[in-house]
């Protein structure tokens, strides 16, 4: 069939994104958003489609952290803009780079409320409250501009969703704008770090006898450096869950992705020097209200006005995390040259952890132990809000590298596990990709079985069953309410995964776990295994 290769504002919009080198999009094709998908495959540019928005944003973060780009999501108006803010918000959440395109009313007929298709209130307002920034542009030029400003926003700021809406008749208005305008930009230079600030915080470092680093996501980019300065420090480094592998976590100065437990929040809390690098030590990750360290703090972080976020800053350093972290150890020269290459507490730190999260949960430990054991070292694991990952496998599974469990700790959204895997594979097909989630959690995501087989993806999910909302019930009954709404009927999980052209599983023991996970891997594709925590024995 013959199509018409009009170059639209979608087109030149699509471009954009195209020069900047994003590849893949996610989303639902619609009746007012068909200007955003007319260049696709001519630019080259993959389409995944989800069977729902919301799916399409989590695909779009999982595509995101394995990439580095933005994910971007293409949605319909109204109705499939508003399903998709919830990713948006847990985008937002994480501090994550998306971007998020939607038609709009036409102009001239903002608020018009006449009963047109999709018609919404406000969806710009609606948007722009979840989001970083949205934008309703009036023009191919600034179409064009939005892009390029959310990549300096995702280069030099805080990278979060931005929300870019195209008036109806814009959309499909042809435009003569010229390439070189569609081009890519060379982000700003890297903010260089104060001196006097890093010799500051390369003098308490240097004379810290107990030294922690404490690592958040905005230190994902700086393995190495961080690395260098814990083995010039001898300094044990704990991560909140968006850093987990930032350091190899079977690295000898690893404390883990434990940051939430008390054993290893209180090694960071107790530092005689804390750095802290890219975090804004939220509650959500402290499961605390703060931190309150007891010792000198530094703060690296690429906005100023997260410095002295929920704990106040001794040296404020305001730099990308590499760039500071190597000036740091540029600083400390051989002042610290001989520091030990492991801190002899933190085997007693890690033992405390793994004794803390029996306490916390033993089922959910047990199980995470096994179903760690059974995964590939190199696999990518996504989550989502349940019990088996907050209460087990997020602490107990050892990463090399970051971004291999894609997770939302602050948004602790249901429905992201499925879709986030789907993402994570389709930028990286040659790790194994593995989403291991609650029975309640995937009945949020369960259409997207058929995404995984239309796309002909290699995902495998194991699927944690302990019979519904456990851990609301145990809230219930502590509140002396009588469980209401939380014990749910279960499917048939295997003939479900078999029902959608996948392969389903029912395992009860380590063993059958182990190989399922081998038979899964060998034979490709869609896999559900079903593992329910009732019956489930070691």
């Amino acid at each position: 069939m013959e199509t018409r290769a009009a170059r639209t504002t979608g087109w030149v919009l699509i471009e954009t994104l195209r020069n900047y080198g994003v590849d893949t999009v996610f989303g639902i094709p619609g009746t007012h958003n068909l200007e955003f998908y007319r260049p696709l495959t001519a630019l080259g540019v993959h389409p995944v489609t989800t069977r729902h928005e919301q799916g399409a944003g989590y695909a779009a973060d999982g595509w995101s952290l394995q990439t580095g780009k933005p994910g971007v999501v293409i949605t319909t108006s109204g109705p499939g803009l508003l399903n998709a803010l919830s990713a948006a918000g847990t985008a937002y959440c994480e501090s994550r780079p998306m971007i998020v395109l939607s038609p709009g009313p036409a102009r001239g007929r903002e608020f018009a409320d006449v009963g047109t298709l999709h018609e919404t209130k406000d969806q710009l307002g609606a948007a722009s409250a979840i989001v970083e920034w949205g934008r309703r542009v009036q023009s191919a030029e600034e179409a064009v501009q939005a892009v390029h400003d959310a990549f300096a926003l995702f280069a030099t700021g805080r990278p979060r969703p931005v929300y870019i809406e195209v008036p109806l008749d814009l959309l499909e208005e042809e435009t003569e704008l010229p390439a070189e305008s569609l081009a890519a930009r060379a982000p700003a230079a890297a903010t260089a770090p104060e001196a006097a600030a890093v010799a500051e915080a390369a003098r308490l470092l240097a004379g810290a006898t107990d030294p922690v680093i404490l690592a958040g996501g905005g230190s994902r980019g700086a393995t190495d450096e961080l690395r260098a300065l814990a083995e010039r420090l001898g300094a044990p480094v704990v991560t909140t869950l968006n850093a987990k592998g930032v350091l190899d976590e079977r690295h000898p100065l690893s404390l883990g992705s434990n940051l939430r437990l008390a054993a290893a929040r209180n090694r960071a809390r107790d530092a005689d020097v804390l750095l802290v690098v890219g975090s804004k030590l939220g509650e959500a990750e402290l499961w605390v209200e703060a931190l309150e360290a007891r010792g000198h703090v530094i703060r690296i972080d690429r906005v100023a006005s997260q410095l002295h976020k929920n704990q106040a800053a001794e040296v404020g350093i305001v730099a990308d995390a590499p760039v500071a972290l190597a000036a740091i150890v540029a600083a400390l020269g051989d002042a610290s040259a001989d520091a030990p290459s492991r801190d002899a507490r933190v085997p007693e730190t890690l033992e405390a952890v793994a004794a803390e999260c029996a306490e916390l949960s033993a089922i959910n430990t047990a199980l995470a132990d096994v179903i760690a054991a059974a995964l590939p070292d190199d696999a990518i694991v996504t989550t989502d809000s349940s019990q088996v990952a907050y209460w087990g496998l997020l602490n107990r599974l050892q990463v090399a590298t970051p971004n291999s469990t894609p997770y939302m700790a602050t948004y602790a959204t249901l429905g992201y596990g499925l879709p986030a895997a789907i993402g994570s594979r389709v930028a990286r097909p040659d790790r194994p990709v593995f989403a291991v989630v609650g029975d309640g959690a995937l009945m949020f995501s369960l259409q997207e079985f058929i995404t995984v087989v239309e796309q002909r993806l290699d995902v495998t999910v194991i699927v944690v069953d302990n019979g519904g909302y456990a851990e609301i019930k145990q809230n219930e009954v502590d509140a002396d309410i009588a469980p209401i709404g939380v014990d749910l009927v279960q499917p048939d999980w295997a003939a479900v995964a078999d029902a959608f052209g996948g392969a389903g599983h029912r395992v009860g023991t380590s063993a059958e776990l182990a190989e399922a996970v081998t038979a899964a891997g060998a034979a490709g594709g869609l896999h559900v295994i079903h593992l329910p925590q009732s019956t489930f024995t070691n």
